[in-house]
């Protein structure tokens, strides 16, 4: 007996016990992190009227928010490499709930938007996590398929955490719909209490590279999606044949050029542009990036659509706050099912053919509400199609670069994957945005004076979302059949 625990401790066995405490305690993590995500959704309209904006500007707060998300995770993921993983998702937890109190007790739309925008932060908790999980499984020979579980255990507390959050907004705003900020303290409360589950039980990761940051390389990051965000930001307002707004767009896209030969140059680059590269790495990241665009930049239009009163313009579904918290919560079912099932399939295929599945049923949810989306058992449908996809990809995408990466570069690898999804998302919601104000069509929206949206900004919307995810089951079907799993060198 005493042999056979030696050898198991010289495979690296001794190791599980950890990981498997580590896993426990995240999942309370990504349980806040879910109710974050689905708690303000059911009152997304509540908010406006009480802000009183239109439907499209709730695409605003969410662009905000994921622009800064997208210009924070490179840097946070990077930090954990250099200083600490538990050390970062610290700070990053401590930022969330600050912003968490500024939403509950904002005084103005401004406040309001500053305060959801730096709720961005919690972005970064996911890859933190799969890197604190990797940093303590790598040794095992299983190591990317422990990975992989342990992905999937997380996304499930994430995603039973968007319907407590969803279930639990509905319900608590309508029962004291007077009181929104009273409403609004309960995510602020749980990320409080989250920060002191990480303080007390996550012990930090064991590779740690040093190091200092890359000012330069952040500094044209950052100007290159300002830029971009602040050019569609001006087609939303000025409408698309502003010719500014397409110049700043352009000179955004043009600040990534010196960014990218700054980051080739640079010995300890802010993201490795060469590990990118890689055949196992870039369909992944684009993957994430034309994932984004579905998970988070349609989750405004979906909540507007379904509040949307069909008796004043002939379409919507004129759910309640608590209906439509329902609706999000079949839809997060299909999520959890997805995570769930993840590391499951790859044991019968491999990680790159579930990934390309996964993809394609969120084109396949999507695109169905072209036809479908006048009743709730159609929309429903629709999204519980979409939902089963998008589960797999969120447990996916950052387990997958983990196992693509070297060692010392798992924070920035997962990192990126969170990156690219939110630069994604907040470029959709920012079309999406012009396209319900009815601009991207030519033509303000034919209900003068109704704060609805256009069905066929609508349309665009669900169009758009089906199409990127189709390109992206393409993209990764470059993937090497072999990648991600234990033979894949790490």
């Amino acid at each position: 007996m005493a042999a056979v625990q030696r050898g198991m401790a010289g495979t690296g066995l001794r190791l599980a016990p950890t990981a498997t405490a580590i896993v426990g305690f995240l999942v309370l993590v990504e349980l806040t992190s879910g109710i974050l995500q689905g708690y303000y959704t059911p009152l997304l309209t509540d908010i406006a009227r009480h802000l009183g904006i239109h439907d499209a500007d709730v695409n605003w707060f969410e662009a905000a928010q994921l622009m800064v998300s997208a210009l924070v995770v490179p840097v946070l993921a990077k930090l954990g490499d250099m200083i600490g993983h538990r050390k970062v998702l610290l700070i990053s937890t401590a930022l969330t709930a600050a912003a968490s109190w500024g939403v509950a007790f904002a005084p103005n739309f401004w406040f309001f938007l500053a305060a959801w925008a730096l709720q961005g932060f919690y972005v970064v908790w996911l890859p933190l996590e799969i890197a604190l999980v990797y940093s303590r499984s790598h040794h095992r020979p299983d190591g990317a398929a422990l990975t992989r579980k342990s992905a999937g255990i997380l996304v499930a507390g994430l995603e039973f955490g968007v319907i407590v959050g969803a279930l639990a907004g509905g319900f608590i705003g309508g029962r004291i719909p007077d009181q929104l900020w009273l409403t609004l303290m309960i995510p602020a409360i749980a990320v409080t209490l989250c920060f002191f589950v990480i303080l007390f039980g996550v012990p930090e990761s064991e590779n740690r590279t040093g190091g200092r940051l890359d000012l330069v390389g952040l500094t044209l990051l950052s100007t290159g999606l300002l830029l971009i965000t602040a050019g569609l930001t001006f087609m939303r307002i000025n409408g698309p044949g502003t010719w500014w707004a397409w110049a700043a767009v352009v000179l955004g896209l043009a600040a990534l050029i010196p960014f990218t030969r700054h980051q080739l140059g640079h010995k300890d680059p802010l993201i490795d542009i060469r590990l990118l590269r890689q055949p196992s790495m870039w369909p992944v990241q684009l993957t994430a990036f034309l994932f984004g665009v579905s998970v988070l930049g349609a989750q405004a239009p979906l909540s507007t659509f379904a509040r949307t009163d069909p008796a004043e313009v002939g379409y919507g579904l004129g759910a309640s706050a608590s209906l439509v918290s329902v609706l999000i919560g079949v839809y997060v079912l299909g999520l959890l099912a997805g995570a769930l099932l993840y590391p499951l399939v790859t044991r019968w295929t491999t990680p790159r053919i579930t990934l390309m599945g996964a993809a394609f049923l969120v084109a396949v949810g999507y695109l169905l509400f072209l036809p479908f989306h006048d009743s709730m058992a159609q929309v429903l449908s629709n999204m519980a199609i979409a939902g089963l996809g998008s589960g797999a990809l969120v447990a996916a995408l950052p387990s997958a670069a983990a196992a693509a990466a070297p060692l010392t570069q798992t924070g920035m690898a997962t990192g990126l994957t969170n990156a690219t999804k939110t630069v994604g998302g907040a470029f959709a919601s920012c079309i999406f945005g012009i396209a319900l104000a009815g601009q991207a069509l030519g033509s303000l929206t034919s209900e003068a004076g109704s704060t609805a949206a256009p069905l066929a900004g609508y349309m665009l919307v669900w169009t758009i979302c089906g199409v990127t995810a189709l390109v992206a089951a393409v993209a990764l079907y470059f993937v090497p059949k072999l990648a991600f799993g234990p033979t894949l060198p790490v």
